[in-house]
């Protein structure tokens, strides 16, 4: 039996559907309590646009929904595990399971084959639904929640570099010529670094070569003083080639496209830390579901009498989050170059995979 990890079908299937229930539950009240208290701080601003009603406020709902959902998985995983593992130890059955000759890992075998179907599916709902949500609400709220033609290839928060000077846009749309910057702002700087003026635009088109902007409004920073110029074009070193190469939104890209991206940058020698980090932890993200199962076990051991099992509790979620901190910490540090991307996005799964089994081994008796 010590050999079987799934010695007995109908206590799998028991435990598994026990654990699957309590996620479902923990995610939906997750979502539902946190899209609540987002919706009260972001309904002024969906309906400031004229026209916008209560669509409006369904549709922000429903792309916020799987940026929740994705968010709060595994932190859903971790409570359930708690829960379900309190639930075994107070009525005994983990005595029981014990007593019957299963050991520490055949009691939580059920619980790690549930937490790794769900890393499967995180990992498939995160590049066919959530990637498309964060392009879709990103490009909606940089233009304030205003209209986007359908199908026009809006991308967002866009910042450009044309020797020392910037150029930032709200949104960028369209493809090749055709394509028009929204929200502009112009930085020029002095040799030193300094902005000596700042220019502020509607939009802008191009113009081969260079960006001609609408209605331009010019800030004289060292003067202090502001002007309406006409005719202005600026950038004339950026092509609409090298925009499209330069705003990249990896949040908003699958694991397949951010590959060809992170190719193509390192074709030309462009830092691809950030994206690299990014793309590592596409797969090491979703994996987190398979940890809390572990790290919450130090609930399911020990008598529930001793008086120990709410401080286990605890500590099992204590373990948890801990985890998410740690992730979140090395994956800011790899995106900025102070970790190598592989080390930022792996290295805390397989120190707390570590300290799980630690934990679980030390604890079992």
């Amino acid at each position: 039996m010590q050999l079987d990890f799934f010695p007995s079908r109908t206590l799998t299937i028991y435990m598994a559907k026990a654990f699957v229930v309590r996620i479902l539950a923990v995610l939906v009240m997750l979502v539902l309590v946190l899209l609540a208290l987002d919706l009260l701080s972001a309904t002024g601003d969906i309906l400031t646009p004229e026209g916008n009603g209560q669509a409006e406020i369904i549709r922000y709902a429903s792309l916020r929904i799987p940026q929740l959902v994705s968010r709060f998985l595994p932190y859903s995983v971790l409570l359930a595990t708690l829960i379900t593992l309190v639930t075994l130890n107070q009525n005994s059955e983990v005595v029981a399971m014990k007593a019957a000759g299963l050991s520490a890992h055949q009691v939580l075998a059920p619980l790690l084959l549930t937490a790794a179907l769900v890393s499967v599916i995180s990992f498939a709902f995160n590049e066919r639904i959530v990637t498309r949500a964060n392009s879709a609400l990103k490009a909606w709220e940089a233009v304030d929640y205003g209209a986007i033609p359908a199908d026009s290839g809006t991308r967002s928060n866009i910042y450009l570099t044309d020797g020392s000077n910037i150029l930032t846009a709200a949104t960028l749309s369209g493809t090749g010529d055709q394509t028009t910057l929204s929200g502009v702002t112009w930085y020029e700087r002095g040799p030193t670094g300094i902005i000596r003026e700042q220019i502020n635009a509607a939009s802008a088109t191009y113009t081969a070569p260079g960006w001609r902007l609408e209605n331009p409004v010019r800030f004289d920073v060292g003067g202090a003083e502001t002007q309406t110029v006409s005719g202005l074009v600026v950038g004339e070193t950026l092509t609409p080639e090298q925009i499209d190469f330069q705003s990249i939104d990896p949040d908003g890209q699958s694991f397949w496209e951010l590959s060809e991206t992170i190719d193509a940058y390192e074709a030309v020698g462009r830092r691809t830390s950030e994206m690299r980090a990014s793309w590592w932890h596409r797969l090491s993200g979703p994996l987190s579901a398979l940890l809390m199962p572990l790290l919450g076990s130090v609930a399911a051991f020990g008598l529930a009498r001793s008086g120990q099992l709410f401080v286990r509790a605890v500590i099992g979620m204590a373990l948890g989050f801990a985890y998410f901190v740690v992730d979140n910490a090395a994956l800011a540090m790899g995106s900025f170059g102070g970790y190598p991307p592989f080390l930022a996005a792996w290295a805390p799964f397989f120190l707390f995979l570590l300290v799980g089994e630690t934990v679980l081994v030390r604890t079992e008796e």
